[in-house]
């Protein structure tokens, strides 16, 4: 039996060489999809809107230093975090790996005092379409409709505050080292 690669999150400027990958496959999955208008959805925010200065945020998900998936958020509102972004290497889909970059993305929201997710994905992604609704958010526009006739699909999710997860457990006892899962941090 083989182990799958362990997977690294890590928080990069859109500067860093990693996201390279990122912005290329996105903007030609973009350009496939919507035509020439595509390069101006990528630039359409600086990139300092995804800088943790700005409330926001930008990480990959590395296998073996190589980047796998990435995303982002930006601040939207004074308790909304906006998702942009999403991606998964075409070399590998079909792992999970957008969901794993969607719930990181809520973590550090919800860490960072954002209590709700919104974004937009485009009416020709029905992937992106299927991860939101298969993730928990709300579409805030009618299913039944023609995506076409819509234009970009808005979604929503309320987060739940990191520290009511916890009013109900007892204290440090429960809480477990990472390196040594059920061995509790004060042992």
């Amino acid at each position: 039996m083989t182990s799958a690669p362990e997977l690294t999150v890590v928080h990069v400027p859109l500067s860093d060489p990693r996201v390279a990958p990122l912005l290329s496959e996105l903007a030609h999955e973009y350009s496939t999809r919507y035509g020439k208008d595509a390069h101006a959805e990528i630039s359409r925010y600086p990139d300092e809107e995804f800088t943790p200065a700005r409330g926001g945020l930008l990480l990959l998900l590395l296998e073996r230093g190589e980047p796998v998936a990435g995303g982002a958020f930006r601040r939207h509102g004074p308790d909304t975090a906006e998702l942009k972004r999403i991606w998964t290497h075409s070399a590998h889909r079909r792992r999970g790996l957008a969901r794993r970059v969607v719930a990181e993305l809520e973590r550090e929201a919800g860490e960072r005092g954002y209590r709700r997710v919104y974004l937009t994905t485009g009416p020709r992604q029905p992937e992106a379409r299927g991860l939101y609704l298969a993730t928990g958010y709300t579409p805030l526009f009618d299913t039944r409709a023609d995506p076409e006739t819509i234009g970009p699909l808005p979604f929503e999710k309320h987060l739940t505050a990191p520290f009511e997860k916890h009013l109900t457990a007892p204290l440090e006892k429960h809480l477990t080292a990472p390196e040594h899962p059920g061995k509790a941090l004060d042992q």
